[in-house]
């Protein structure tokens, strides 16, 4: 079975980021707050699912109003990609994820998913670098440790072999 997944992360205005996650069928974005950490979340969330007993991952993005939940469901070598989304993050935080709605949909190889997030945060950094990227989303500097920690551990544990950024800050 053919794989198609991509994501991607662009800074816009101050406090502000373009999300894109997409597969063969459908796409999912959003412009996403500083609100919370939210790149550094799908960096941790991504590889907590390299702990066998970490089967399901969740983080949200604050939409101002709006919450957008992603819930990752570890199966084996698959990950099921679920975002929902609620209409005021500020009361549907601790709501159960099927009061959200259904905003996007995918399974696919851990191995796909990693690699995607780590091609679009380097892509990130590589622009910005640390300094630019403090300065343009404010609240949080670059996840410089979540960004090793997740490439650690996808060179450790997966089968991949697409080119790694490992020459940026972060990757030793």
């Amino acid at each position: 079975m053919e794989h198609d997944l991509r994501f991607g992360w662009e800074l816009g205005g101050s406090g502000w980021a373009t999300c894109r996650i997409a597969d063969g069928v459908s796409e999912q974005k959003n412009v996403v707050s500083y609100c919370t950490d939210a790149l550094a979340d799908v960096l941790r969330g991504v590889a907590a699912l390299y702990d066998p007993a970490a089967s399901v991952r969740r983080f949200s993005f604050d939409l101002e109003p709006a919450e957008l939940r992603w819930v990752l469901r570890a199966d084996g070598e698959d990950i099921g990609i679920t975002i929902y989304r609620f209409p005021d993050m500020f009361t549907s935080f601790d709501a159960p994820d099927h009061e959200g709605t259904l905003s996007w949909e995918s399974t696919q190889p851990r191995s796909l998913l990693a690699h995607e997030v780590l091609d679009a945060a380097e892509s990130v950094l590589r622009v910005h670098g640390e300094d630019g990227y403090r300065a343009k989303w404010g609240r949080y500097s670059f996840p410089v440790a979540a960004l090793r920690d997740l490439r650690r551990l996808h060179l450790r544990d997966d089968r991949c072999g697409r080119r790694h950024d490992t020459a940026l800050p972060g990757s030793g």
